[in-house]
């Protein structure tokens, strides 16, 4: 509609805004009164009195008027908590005015007609909180800070345009100089001037179209983050339903709320809102107890509910929990007989059975139907919601010490701030907020941290893991690969944990999507997101990286545990330079090391003496390093013994047939890297 016609078209973004600001500042002064508070209030209900007067919103203007009378003798006050009667008004006042700013957002409604005896105006079967579709404004300016910058780096291509130009002509010059036979001095100096100047403008160019690439891939993160709504958008309406039910009931209650900067789709986070607003109110009227109550057990006199949010991997977990009383299990037992859930008289279940029967509609223990509780159908909405988003749903409580509600559910897209991280040719992404820190690593210290399978951090050893093993695991790690050059220490559920990886690649602002049903990855992998230039980038699982770096981290200590050392390594290679290196570097990592020169004593040798590994060349005369695996491959005696290729050959053929032959591992010795070469062996060697 254009703005002529429309007085109110910004009146209602800017009032939208100032309501958020007012509910959630007069929940901030119920719970941390103080001057601060009071004059935030005072400005979001001035400016919004003084725009409503602007565009004839009396009834706003007068209701905002109201609330700051009530406001005002408190400004300037230490932190004295205001009288209940005053706070109920305020909230009244800003349930009031929020009402009529909504109403100016909506169509007029149609005359209603009147219902006729027999029918009964429709209950919505499930609340849920508007979540408010518009990017926070900070967001747009985000966006357009970055816009305005990518443009100002157009200029020196705009510049250079002009510079292509003028070369373009002075090489028109030059070639008529030259078709005229003028060789001279002149076309010489004409010619590396040109080549100069070209060179210089190349050069701007690159840098040019490098920092642009770069800074349009950021708009872009930017622009898709912009489907995404910030969690703490539902906390107002949440902290205001735990502020309501805690009034109806004569308790007091705080409202904790965590997590709020992880971002969703609206069409996640609104279903979830409504689920958890039955949540919070269940907490309060079930859970915690009166002031008289809780004083008796050594609580607090004010309840503590809260709402936390976080993100693992490719799923979203809110967790709601109160420190009240918890389920009471005799009644939850009373009421599933009741309704024919439980056979009385029977076989008492379960705790963990008798808590997922709250799940089911119906199952009430409040003594009386309330404005807040009563119905029995606030677990059954969150059981709704969590089958709507294929999630699932846990209900835990701890008699006196209360209760935890927890919905977990995958995320269709999710923004992130993430750690690129380069592993064996491979390109993938840790989300920054599980990284502790970065350590680079010398060629010693990388040797040590793939045998040891411990890195030290901050003043304690940490489990690490090459990320190729877990990436790899089962297949040959490409040849190119440079080889561990840094560590990235994260935080892990046990504590701090490890990862090796080749480079470090810098921080990017990405949004991630699910990998499809049909293309299962390895568990370190939990989404994908897409570059600048359309390819995809793997994003990892803090969890599944955690996983599995406990297994291998487990599996070592196991081993050292039960084995007294590992077998000896067999080297084959025709080369004495080659065999004599690979012994110094194995006897110096603490394995026992035998030589063959050829296929064949080799063969007698492997014969003759039990062996945890083979390391063998490819190109000898005689039996080549194929047929020598082959060969072992189809012995009882020798299978169980894993074999690595070592060889210049790099082409994938050759791999492929390593891989045929074999071989658990293929290294190219032209990219020879003594760290994979000993993170393959403690991987594969087997032990006495």
């Amino acid at each position: 509609m254009p703005e002529a016609k429309d007085p109110l078209r910004y009146f209602r973004i800017e009032a939208r805004e100032l309501v958020d600001q007012i509910s959630s500042g007069v929940l901030d002064l119920d719970q941390r009164p103080g001057p601060e508070p009071v004059a935030q209030l005072l400005r979001a209900a001035h400016t919004l009195k003084g725009a409503a007067r602007v565009v004839k919103q009396k009834e706003i203007a007068d209701h905002a008027h109201a609330f700051e009378e009530i406001l005002v003798p408190h400004r300037g006050e230490a932190a004295v908590p205001m009288a209940a009667e005053e706070m109920r008004e305020l909230l009244r006042l800003n349930d009031e005015i929020a009402a009529r700013v909504g109403a100016l957002e909506k169509p007029p409604a149609p005359p209603a007609v009147a219902a006729g005896p027999a029918e009964t105006p429709a209950v919505p079967e499930r609340e849920e909180i508007t979540v408010n579709p518009r990017a926070a404004t900070a967001d747009l300016d985000d966006l357009l800070d970055a816009i305005g910058e990518t443009n100002t780096r157009m200029a020196p291509l705009r510049t250079g345009c002009d510079t292509v130009e003028r070369l373009h002509r002075t090489a028109e010059g030059l070639a008529d100089q030259l078709r005229a036979g003028r060789t001279g001095a002149g076309a010489q100096a004409s010619a590396e001037r040109l080549a100069g100047e070209l060179g210089s403008a190349s050069r701007r160019f690159i840098d040019a179209v490098d920092q642009i690439e770069r800074e349009l891939d950021d708009v872009r993160a930017k622009a898709e983050g912009l489907r995404l709504v910030p969690v703490s958008t539902i906390f107002t309406a949440l902290r205001r339903a735990v502020r309501d039910a805690a009034d109806a009931e004569g308790k007091r209650v705080r409202f904790d709320a965590r997590g709020g900067q992880i971002r969703m789709g609206a069409h996640l986070l609104g279903p979830v809102s409504g689920a958890f607003l039955h949540v919070v109110r269940n907490a309060v009227v079930h859970g915690i107890e009166p002031e008289d109550v809780r004083l008796a057990t050594g609580k607090p006199a004010e309840g503590t509910v809260t709402l936390e949010v976080e993100r693992r991997g490719r799923y979203a977990a809110f967790r709601c929990a109160d420190d009240g009383r918890g389920f009471d299990l005799e009644a939850l037992r009373r009421t599933a007989q009741a309704r024919g859930l439980l056979a009385p008289g029977g076989t008492t279940p379960e705790t963990r059975d008798l808590l997922d029967l709250v799940l089911h509609g119906g199952i009430s223990t409040a003594p009386a139907v309330t404005e807040v509780s009563g119905r029995g159908i606030g677990m059954d909405a969150v059981r709704e919601v969590a089958a709507q988003l294929k999630g699932e749903v846990q209900v835990r409580s701890e008699p006196g010490a209360g209760a935890v509600v927890e919905l977990v559910f995958p995320l269709a897209l999710l923004a992130m701030t993430g750690l690129n991280v380069e592993a064996g040719g491979t390109l993938a992404t840790v989300p920054l907020d599980v990284v502790r820190g970065c350590v680079r690593l010398s060629a010693e210290e990388a040797a040590s941290a793939a045998i040891t399978g411990r890195i030290v951090y901050d003043g304690s050893a940490a489990p690490f893991l090459p990320l190729t093993e877990a990436l790899y695991a089962g297949s040959t790690v490409p040849g190119d690969a440079p080889g561990l050059g840094a560590a990235v220490v994260m935080n892990g559920d046990a504590g701090l944990f490890a990862v090796g990886v080749d480079r470090l690649a810098g921080t990017s602002v990405l949004v991630a999507r699910p990998l499809p049903d049909l293309a299962p990855a390895s568990p370190v992998i939990g989404s994908v997101s897409v570059d600048a230039d359309g390819n995809p980038r793997l994003v990892l699982d803090p969890q599944g990286l955690a996983d599995e770096v406990a297994r291998g981290h487990a599996a070592g200590a196991r081993t050292e545990a039960t084995a007294s050392a590992p077998l000896p390594i067999l080297v084959v290679d025709d080369s004495l330079t080659t065999r004599m290196l690979e012994r110094s570097i194995l006897e110096s990592a603490g394995y026992e090391v035998d030589l063959a020169a050829s296929g064949e004593e080799a063969l007698e040798k492997a014969g003759a003496r039990r062996y945890g590994l083979f390391l063998t060349d490819i190109d000898m005369p005689g039996i080549n390093g194929f047929q020598f695996v082959e060969r072992t491959r189809a012995d009882p005696r020798l299978a169980g013994v894993p074999a690595i290729l070592v060889s210049s050959r790099a082409s994938a053929a050759d791999r492929d047939r390593g891989r045929a032959a074999g071989a658990s591992a293929y290294v190219v010795k032209g990219e020879f890297d003594q760290v994979q070469l000993l993170s393959h062996i403690r991987r594969l060697v087997v032990r006495s």
